[in-house]
């Protein structure tokens, strides 16, 4: 009897899914792991289903960005080292990337795409930061972002997120507009 008879074939266990979506408040993130020149059009066509309108990539180039623009979405590129904290600079280009496309547009399902290498490290972390930004605990992130990409942050990230101290930039987008709460109030009933 071999090893394969007795144990199921669990070799997905620690691949994440290609796309993960967190939400809050006005805010609405995907992180992916990095395209390819050949997995791009179905990169772009998830990107556009998701109403993407800007994608940040934080590792080297793998595709052509041309692409991606040519459908109307804008690429940032802003690579830094894998299983590192952020820079300042990306961290200042990263908030008012957030704040400008999430207070400015009148779409409600405006989405940023944002992507390293697999997915696990600098994109969650990214994420992380805007949500802290907008009043979250860290804890409560932290488990946000791993309740949707399993695997995500390394200790070192980990640390730079418990040592992080918001400015509070984003905590205007933590709330939903008055239209949406309203939509939701008037499902409630109260007896």
């Amino acid at each position: 009897m071999t090893a394969e008879t007795i144990l199921p074939q669990t070799h997905n266990y620690f691949v994440p899914s290609p796309v993960s979506e967190i939400k809050f408040g006005k805010m609405r993130f995907l992180i992916t792991d990095r395209p390819t020149d050949m997995s791009l059009d179905s990169f772009i066509k998830e990107l556009e289903k998701h109403n993407t309108k800007a994608v940040v990539r934080v590792c080297d180039s793998s595709y052509n960005d041309e692409i991606v623009k040519s459908h109307g979405i804008d690429v940032k590129n802003w690579e830094f080292n894998d299983g590192s904290p952020p820079p300042k600079e990306v961290i200042e280009n990263w908030l008012k990337l957030v704040y400008n496309l999430f207070n400015a547009t009148s779409e409600r399902d405006a989405t940023i795409a944002v992507h390293c290498v697999a997915g696990l490290g600098r994109s969650p972390l990214l994420v992380a930061i805007a949500l802290l930004e907008a009043g979250m605990p860290c804890s409560d992130a932290v488990y946000y972002i791993r309740s949707q990409r399993r695997g995500a942050l390394n200790e070192r990230q980990l640390e730079f997120l418990r040592e992080y101290k918001p400015s509070g930039q984003l905590r205007k987008l933590r709330r939903l507009t008055y239209e949406d709460s309203d939509k939701h109030r008037k499902s409630c009933a109260i007896m």
